[in-house]
């Protein structure tokens, strides 16, 4: 058995594809879920599954999730994160927001091609005023080169800044690579 994780009031865990994101907030769900027979954790999801391939893919995210961490619940929210996180927050509940890229991608570039601004700050005050512990996921993409389109360079920069304003909220920050954590802020 591997040792416990350790909780922060809130943490946003960032990386790129395949890093090991999901895996440690499952495992972070699995360990609070074990700690106590009166915790709860509930998954927000924000995928929108509008090809085969991406249906598949969440499919295989359910079925995994659901052997690795039995009692973790989802809750599939792709737009109002806020009124998710408000709606769920619960001093007895870890919530689990996965992820926080593909709900501004939901915003900014969505599948009816009709951009709309996302609700920032509306999910930084739901993140706030949460009761109980949250663990956010994302993805830093702006480690590469500098994207050739215009909407895709905003978009990398959207996803900067929100990234940027989530960890100034959070406790704790980690970053993933190769499924290895390094804590950027807070304790490990």
């Amino acid at each position: 058995m591997s040792t416990p994780l350790t909780f922060a009031r809130s943490e946003l865990i960032l990386g790129g594809q395949r890093s090991g994101k999901s895996r440690r907030a499952e495992l972070l769900a699995r360990d609070w879920l074990a700690a106590s027979a009166d915790h709860h954790a509930v998954l927000i999801a924000t995928g929108c599954a509008h090809d085969e391939e991406m249906r598949t893919r969440i499919e295989r995210h359910q079925r995994d999730r659901a052997q690795r961490v039995p009692g973790l619940r989802t809750v599939e929210e792709p737009l109002r994160l806020d009124q998710a996180i408000v709606a769920h927050s619960r001093a007895d509940t870890l919530l689990v927001v996965d992820c926080l890229t593909l709900w501004l991608t939901n915003h900014l570039m969505p599948a009816d091609g009709i951009a709309r601004d996302a609700p920032v700050d509306a999910l930084l005050q739901a993140l706030r005023n949460a009761s109980g512990p949250v663990v956010l996921v994302g993805n830093e993409i702006g480690l590469g080169v500098i994207p050739l389109g215009r909407e895709v360079r905003q978009f990398v920069d959207a996803l900067g800044r929100l990234n940027q304003e989530v960890a100034a909220l959070c406790a704790r920050v980690t970053f993933m690579a190769a499924g290895l954590p390094l804590t950027l802020k807070g304790n490990a």
